[in-house]
């Protein structure tokens, strides 16, 4: 049910941010001066991302259409889903560790560069272990089965004085148990309905294949694309702030903790569940119209698909446009409605027609977000006023994006009911 798979998505995110924000706290009662450092982690997660927002977004597309494929095809696409995310984040990985010195010099800030570089190398893995951790959950919330989440350990310390790197450590270790947790959960749920499916004499293998991959292929060179450009403008903003000063990318490091740590929890459950919730009803709609390439929708049949996110919606302002108004009144940057609006409005396109996701973030990334990146750069801003600068970019960029996503959405819907859409062929 929708309340039931909101309300696991909301324990499984929580804890990551939970986390998250406890571990700056933990690391400022260490060393004040080193909490930009733990910043890394978030940047080395930035480029994972690009990788980690290619293949596993399409398998809301692929996996999740339950209509059109056989649940041991969908087992398939899974494992080969995790097995190539496993090997390209371990690369990214190893060449992390090897460019500790460059990385450092480009997202840390000069006073506590040097003391960063085991920092960054044991953070490095982390890459491996989101990609494991981000293929298993969203294949299991495709296949509708539930997923471990992260563990949360508590550490005592004994008589030595705890270090930046034991924080490092501890997050890494933590995260790679949920990740190997989950993989062997979810092997142990695929052998036990593999046995079922024997019993019954509907069994067929199930392995990884070159064939699934190219099926996850198609649409996830579009999220790939799609994520490669926006993180690279990101880091490209990042680097700039980072240039700054310690005392300027730390102020923005406990920003972005508040910006994309708890708050955002709500949001991210919501997405989670909408885009779950829409892959399913857009393969039942495409095995309705067969093999046609243009069909037309029923104003009926297009509530259907998008009733996931309108429940979406309504819940996110419930949720966070009184969080929006108590956030401001203590000084935060008002971002919490518009950025929970078009989360969860775009996750109407990308189960549905990953190319129109593209296209929406390319309006604004590219007449938005560049075009400021590139006054930032060049406007050569100081502490003082670089925060009114970069809320215009940021800040500026949600507000672009609502309306951006929301114009894309009705001609999307538009078209579905014209039948002038058209669609790709299922494979």
């Amino acid at each position: 049910s929708y309340s039931g798979t909101l309300g696991f998505n909301l324990c499984a995110f929580i804890l990551p941010a939970l986390y998250g924000t406890l571990g700056k706290l933990w690391v400022a009662n260490i060393d004040s001066s080193m909490v930009v450092t733990t910043d890394v982690y978030t940047y080395i997660g930035v480029v994972a991302e690009v990788l980690n927002e290619g293949l596993p977004r399409a398998s809301r597309l692929i996996i999740g259409d339950r209509a059109n494929r056989s649940i041991s095809a969908r087992y398939c696409l899974s494992f080969t889903l995790i097995i190539v995310q496993s090997i390209l984040e371990l690369i990214m990985s190893i060449a992390f560790v090897g460019a500790a010195r460059q990385f450092a010099s480009s997202f840390v800030p000069i006073e506590v560069r040097a003391a960063s570089l085991t920092y960054i190398r044991i953070s490095a893995f982390s890459a491996l272990s989101s990609a494991i951790e981000t293929a298993v959950s969203t294949s299991t919330r495709a296949l509708d089965k539930p997923d471990v989440p992260l563990n949360i350990s508590t550490v005592h310390v004994g008589n030595f004085t705890p270090t930046v790197n034991m924080q490092a450590a501890t997050q890494l270790a933590c995260n790679m148990a949920a990740a190997l947790f989950g993989l062997a959960y979810f092997c142990f749920v695929t052998f036990r309905t593999d046995r079922q499916r024997v019993m019954t004499h509907q069994y067929d293998p199930v392995r990884p294949s070159l064939a699934c991959l190219k099926t996850l292929a198609r649409p996830g060179a579009l999220t790939f694309a799609e994520s490669a450009i926006r993180n690279a403008l990101y880091l490209w903003l990042v680097n700039g702030i980072v240039a700054m000063g310690s005392d300027y990318a730390t102020a923005w490091g406990v920003f972005s903790s508040i910006r994309w740590g708890l708050i955002m929890v709500p949001v991210q459950a919501l997405k989670a569940t909408t885009l779950a919730f829409i892959g399913h009803s857009w393969g039942e709609w495409r095995k309705e119209t067969g093999t046609e390439r243009r069909p037309r929708a029923s104003r009926h049949k297009l509530y259907e698909i998008i009733r996931p996110a309108l429940w979406s919606c309504l819940i996110a302002l419930a949720v966070e446009l009184p969080l929006c108004i108590l956030m401001s009144e203590y000084g935060a940057r008002r971002f919490a409605f518009y950025l929970s609006e078009s989360q969860t409005l775009a996750a109407i396109l990308l189960p549905t027609r990953p190319r129109w996701y593209l296209y929406q973030s390319l309006i604004s990334n590219l007449l938005w977000v560049m075009p400021w990146a590139i006054v930032v750069s060049k406007a050569h801003i100081t502490p003082e006023d670089a925060w009114t600068y970069h809320s215009i970019v940021f800040g500026g960029s949600l507000v672009f994006s609502f309306f951006d996503v929301l114009v894309v959405d009705l001609v999307w819907a538009w078209a579905l009911l014209r039948g002038t859409m058209r669609l790709s062929a299922i494979y």
